[in-house]
């Protein structure tokens, strides 16, 4: 009897995630839609924002993983936004990336620079994120 109940409760936790399951909508992905390159892209130029604001693109940076991107928004010499504008076309990388990316982004606003810390388990992400972010800050002349 106490090793029936006992498969009866390991059967049941085994198939209580599949019960739980739900997949992302199709074309759900907040960044960008993959493209049939490696690699997916929102634009190929930044917009020209109003005022003395800036944007500039950071050079695309390979991974592991695939490429990186991120464009950065200025005002004056102050980093007011950062878009992760390309990233791996796999869907396991777009994941982490997605994941990383505000984290990221909330880093690089706070300290204004790219020496942001490793999000734990998007390394790959976290390192091409920062050298990117770098380049744009290079090609600003921050």
């Amino acid at each position: 009897m106490r090793k029936a109940l006992v498969i009866a409760l390991l059967g049941i936790a085994a198939v209580l995630p599949l019960v739980r399951y739900r997949p992302a909508p199709a074309g759900a992905h907040p960044v960008a839609a993959p493209a049939p390159a490696a690699s997916s892209s929102i634009a190929s130029a930044p917009p020209n924002p109003p005022g003395n604001q800036s944007v500039v693109d950071g050079p695309e940076v390979d991974s592991d993983f695939g490429p990186y991107q991120v464009r950065v928004t200025f005002s004056g010499t102050r980093i007011t936004d950062i878009a992760l504008i390309t990233e791996p076309g796999d869907r396991h990388s777009q994941r982490i990336a997605n994941a990383a990316a505000p984290t990221l982004r909330q880093e690089a606003l706070q300290a204004q620079s790219a020496h942001i810390d490793t999000v734990s388990g998007a390394t790959a992400t976290s390192e091409a994120y920062a050298q990117s972010l770098q380049g744009a800050l290079d090609a600003k002349g921050h």
